[in-house]
């Protein structure tokens, strides 16, 4: 009860905070005193949801909202772990905010929304009525499509900002459409949803619009094209909120409609959720290993992660459907667990790209590179947290998707033939997804920090503020204590999954050297803390053996350069060069990537040049059509709005003769 009165005063107190912002924005502290407040506010709830993850739940009621309904609060085990995973997010991203906010050019357009994003989204979690869950999904997204225009002067992002208010838009009409299948008669609360049980085919009905309505908000391809706008377009603690925090609101109402208030599962249902997870993540790190734009890259490597979790839901309702409780608890535990492990490195590299964005007021990489030199500590951070995206152990990204291929492993245990073929495919996906992803971020961090400046802002940056190096180096230690320890956090999410799959993973604390036992020891197991200590045991005798016989005096001495010294920084490799070979063998398939190269003749002192052009296939199939014929209807119909009051009511006569034609037939 604790947890949900504190997110009842804490939103309460968030809106509040957004009076505060609204009304003093301009003042000297007032981004100061906003980001404190609800970084107090945020962290207090986290330490309150932390409590409830094992507790039996509260629920509340308040006389607001739709008559004879009002407003349902619930907080459950799973309403605890989306708790933790939005305010601990929210809490690190305001305390990056209290230094990166002082950069601020125009404050009184991003502090009055910031706590109203904040509030939206712990109000999302807590709903238990359909009124109520809506209502705080529209204040999510308007709110932060408000935070998205805050530089709306700003080349393309008002273009972004129209996109993500339409998909925004286009999703909760798929979830108003799902929630009103679930009502049926029963009514709009969810108590009364959990015990309506629709039929296959109204299930089918409901998991696609959940799927869609979800889905667009997280940014599962095809409805993914406005991260890649919105993220750049934000300030940099609010894409971190909008990428490692509001994503995880999509997920969180996806499983709580599709776990929960839809009832039993039938086995066909898996079989989309999994085939769109797998593509998702294939084509998000495809896309971000294209991408030049810091952000963008980012916000792609986000539509990947995505796709994995989505990947390990589908794997979840296939074995819930066929009776396989420990398959599905090892499923929606590596599921659960990625969406907070992605929270933490994702936060992290968007505060990254805020901190080299302030220094250098570049997101290019291709114009960047040697700020390890100039900013030694972010780019310490930035490293650690692409190594976990990159699931390399004993990082926390490791310890999931490892949960995610156990769970890929025990799939021959499913009767269907589909499901038998399905799996291994969407696992090859993952697979691809895996090794793509640690390339791309060796590519992001060698072009970033790595070599030499290749322009006067690179050479000339420092250090981000303290406040910044704070939130990025406790979330870093997040993520290396969650891959040393991975058996506490699962241990944490099991009241979520056995509420969900009515099973749990084993208890994983008091296990041998704290080993995470995903089924049984002989099948297979994970020791992080022991892979951690051998890493710093072969480090430290390396440095030991290197000293010894190299001996204690540096040597230097100039490079090889193949005989041509003096080259400048264009010698170096760039992000377009290193990514050349995957977009030659993969890009032409995918995105119909051409190149043009433009040689000068033998003897004129000309420099070459390259030309690349890179398609979306989604944008360019899908939404550039479907956008050309809405205009070109809206342009046909748009006479209607010229004719006279007699016409008017002509038609509207004929409509009302129409109706009742309808509701005779229907009699």
């Amino acid at each position: 009860m604790m947890a949900l009165g504190l997110v009842v005063y804490g939103v309460l107190a968030l809106l509040a905070v957004a009076l505060v912002g609204a009304f003093a924005a301009r003042q000297r502290d007032a981004g100061t005193v906003v980001y404190s407040l609800c970084l107090a506010i945020s962290g207090a709830i986290a330490i309150a949801a932390l409590g409830s993850l094992a507790g039996p739940g509260a629920e509340a009621a308040f006389p607001i909202g739709l008559p004879g309904l009002g407003s349902h609060l619930r907080v459950d085990p799973l309403a605890a772990c989306f708790l933790v995973i939005v305010d601990l997010g929210a809490a690190a991203a305001s305390l990056y905010a209290i230094g990166y906010g002082a950069h601020e050019h125009e404050p009184q357009r991003v502090l009055p929304f910031y706590p109203l994003f904040l509030a939206g989204m712990n109000l999302v979690v807590v709903a238990d009525d359909a009124y109520t869950f809506l209502f705080a999904w529209e204040l999510m997204s308007l709110a932060s499509w408000a935070l998205v225009m805050s530089h709306h002067r700003e080349a393309g992002n008002a273009r972004a900002g129209y996109i993500y208010l339409v998909m925004a838009s286009f999703g909760t009409l798929a979830l108003l459409m799902a929630f009103g299948v679930l009502a049926g008669g029963s009514g709009f609360g969810f108590a009364a949803m959990r015990a309506a049980h629709p039929g296959a085919v109204s299930g089918a009905v409901v998991l696609g619009l959940a799927l869609v309505g979800a889905g667009s908000k997280a940014g599962l391809a095809p409805l993914h094209v406005w991260l890649p706008l919105a993220h750049p377009a934000a300030p940099s603690h609010v894409s971190a909120l909008m990428s490692g925090v509001m994503t995880k609101v999509a997920i969180y109402g996806f499983i709580r409609i599709v776990f929960d208030l839809l009832g039993p599962t039938v086995w066909w249902w898996s079989m989309p959720v999994l085939l769109v997870g797998g593509l998702t993540a294939a084509l998000g790190v495809l896309h971000a290993l294209m991408e030049r734009d810091l952000k963008r890259l980012l916000a792609y490597s986000t539509i990947e992660n995505i796709g994995i979790i989505f990947l390990a839901l589908g794997l979840a309702l296939a074995f819930r459907a066929n009776g396989l409780p420990a398959g599905a608890a090892l499923a929606l535990t590596a599921g659960l667990f990625h969406a907070f492990n992605h929270m933490l490195f994702k936060s992290v590299l968007f505060f990254g790209a805020g901190a080299v964005l302030t220094a250098t007021g570049e997101r290019d990489i291709e114009k960047l590179g040697g700020l390890i030199h100039r900013m030694p500590i972010s780019s310490g951070a930035f490293l650690v947290a692409a190594m976990a995206i990159a699931a390399l152990p004993p990082l926390n990204g490791f310890a999931s998707e490892w949960l995610a291929f156990q769970a890929i492993f025990v799939s021959p245990a499913l009767p269907q033939w589909g499901l038998k073929v399905l799996v291994p495919a969407v696992g090859t996906l993952l697979a691809l997804a895996a090794a793509l992803v640690a390339a791309c971020f060796v590519r992001a961090f060698g072009i970033l920090y790595l070599g030499r400046p290749r322009t006067k802002v690179a050479e000339t940056a420092v250090e981000t503020d303290r406040f910044s190096l704070l939130a990025m180096l406790v979330l870093c230690g997040l993520c290396v204590l969650a891959g040393l320890l991975p058996g506490v956090v699962i241990d944490a999410l099991a009241p979520s999954v056995q509420a969900l799959a009515g099973a749990r993973m084993p208890a994983q604390i008091g296990t041998a050297w704290l080993t995470i036992v995903p089924v049984v020891d002989a099948r297979s197991s994970y020791n992080g803390l022991m892979i951690g200590l051998f890493l710093v045991i072969v480090a430290w005798g390396s440095a030991v053996l290197v000293h010894r016989v190299a001996g204690r005096a540096t040597r230097r001495s100039r490079p090889w350069d193949c005989g041509y010294p003096g080259l400048g920084p264009l010698a170096q490799y760039s992000a377009a060069s290193l990514s050349q070979p995957l977009r030659r063998v993969l890009g032409a398939v995918v995105f119909r990537s051409r190149e043009v190269v433009d040689m000068p003749e033998p003897g004129t002192l000309r420099a070459a040049s390259i030309a690349k052009s890179i398609i979306d296939p989604v944008w360019v199939g899908v939404f550039a059509p479907l956008g050309i014929a809405v205009a070109y209807v809206a342009g046909k119909v748009n006479h209607l709005q010229f004719l006279t009051i007699r016409r008017y009511l002509g038609i509207v006569f004929l409509l009302l003769v129409a109706l009742l034609l309808m509701v005779g037939v229907g009699g």
